[in-house]
Order: structure tokens, then C-alpha cells, then sequence
């Protein structure tokens, strides 16, 4: 029974560590389902060949957190490895229904923790409080630092040839953007991607410019969805 119990615990801690690595992740500025899909990633030991991995791996502070999940999970998935055979080998058949039945209640029990919005926020605000102490990460919450949660929203939108917007500068078009801030443009010039950071008034959008606007989240779909 010590291994089973034992084996629970590694579970238990598995879940604790990707969690923390997820949340270190996305306080660093990337969304919290890529946070958690990569720090399970790591943790797994299971690499992908994406975008969003290689924006993991040239940021500094993801890197060493990406570095510290994968040492840890190559230690946590052999240990638990090597638990689970010794709680099951050599048991009697009478005691392997036990341990499998005590085994299925701890992992759902587990399962149901790690579910929990409610944990799941407190843990966020300690693990957040642990690594601004503990730790030299430059953390951010950038939910509430863009008011996330209080209507705002950041999107990604694309410039068609039929939108009024097209071949128009932002300073003509400040009128109709009032609610609408373009953080930046994400430009197609040749086979390389161009990115114009904080653009001035003066930058005329043109076709399959890619805005990243910051607004009230209707504001962004009506104003691009009507004529200026």
C-alpha cells in the first residue's frame, strides 16, 4: 500500500510542478492554454515542432523555466515508473483489485483537484506571490495589467482588398479607430514577415496587413465591420 500511496503522491506532485511551470509561463505574457500545452510539453519529455515553441525557446525566462519542467519530468516519469511495478508485482490477486481499486480512487480525486477553477485561482495567486519573491522573473500579469477581464480585448485582424480601411493612413482613419488602439501591423513583404510596432499616423494599412488592436471587444468587430 506504501506504493500505491507513494505513487499517488509523485502524481499528485506532477500535476503541482506543470501547473506552477504553466503559470510561470503565462505570466510572462503568453496565453494560458499555450502556457499549460507547453509546460506539459516539457514535463512529458514530448517535443512539437511549432511556432509557438520556437517563441518559447528564444525568450530568455521561458527557456529557463521550459529547462527546469524537463529535468524534473525525466526524474518524476521514472520514479513513477518505477513505483507503480513494485505497488503491482508480486501481489496476489485479491490484493492487486485493491490496490487498483484504491489506485483509480486516488487519481480521481486527483483529477477532480487539478479540474478545480476555485484551486486553480488560489494557486495562481500564491505561485505568482512565491516567484516575485523568491525568484528574479520579470513577471507580469498581463490579464489585469490590459483589463482582460474587464471587457477589453486584444485581437488579431486582417486588412481585405473590399475593407474601407484598405490604402487609408491611421491618422485619416483616427476618427473611426477612436475606441480602437493598433498596438502594431504585422506586414507581408515578400517571403518576410514585417512588423511595425506602435505605428504612427502616418502608416497607410494595406491589404492582408495583420492589425493587433486593443479595444473593448465589440468595438473591434463593429468598427471594422463598417464603412469609415
Amino acid at each position: 500500500m506504501v506504493a500505491i500511496f507513494g505513487l499517488l503522491i509523485i502524481i499528485a506532485m506532477s500535476i503541482i510542478v506543470v501547473r506552477i511551470g504553466a503559470i510561470a509561463l503565462e505570466l510572462t505574457g503568453i496565453s494560458s492554454e499555450m502556457a499549460s500545452f507547453q509546460a506539459q510539453s516539457a514535463f512529458s519529455g514530448v517535443g512539437y515542432t511549432t511556432v509557438e515553441s520556437e517563441a518559447i525557446v528564444t525568450h530568455p525566462v521561458r527557456r529557463r523555466i521550459i529547462r527546469i519542467l524537463i529535468l524534473l519530468g525525466s526524474a518524476g516519469v521514472t520514479t513513477a515508473i518505477a513505483t507503480l511495478v513494485l505497488a503491482f508485482v508480486g501481489q496476489s490477486e485479491k490484493s492487486l483489485l485493491t490496490r487498483g481499486e484504491l489506485l483509480f480512487a486516488g487519481l480521481l480525486g486527483i483529477f477532480l483537484f487539478a479540474r478545480s477553477k476555485h484551486i486553480y485561482s488560489i494557486m495562481k495567486t500564491l505561485i505568482t506571490k512565491a516567484l516575485q519573491k523568491w525568484t528574479k522573473l520579470r513577471i507580469y500579469d498581463y490579464e489585469q495589467l490590459f483589463g482582460l477581464g474587464e471587457g477589453y480585448a486584444i485581437a488579431k485582424i486582417t486588412v481585405k482588398e473590399n475593407n474601407p480601411f484598405c490604402d487609408k493612413s491611421i491618422k485619416e482613419l483616427k476618427p473611426h479607430l477612436e475606441k480602437v488602439l493598433i498596438l502594431a501591423i504585422y506586414r507581408k513583404n515578400g517571403k518576410k514577415i514585417e512588423f511595425i510596432g506602435a505605428p504612427h499616423g502616418d502608416v497607410v494599412l494595406e491589404i492582408d496587413d495583420e492589425l493587433i488592436c486593443y479595444a473593448k471587444e465589440d468595438a473591434i468587430s463593429k468598427i471594422f465591420s463598417h464603412s469609415p
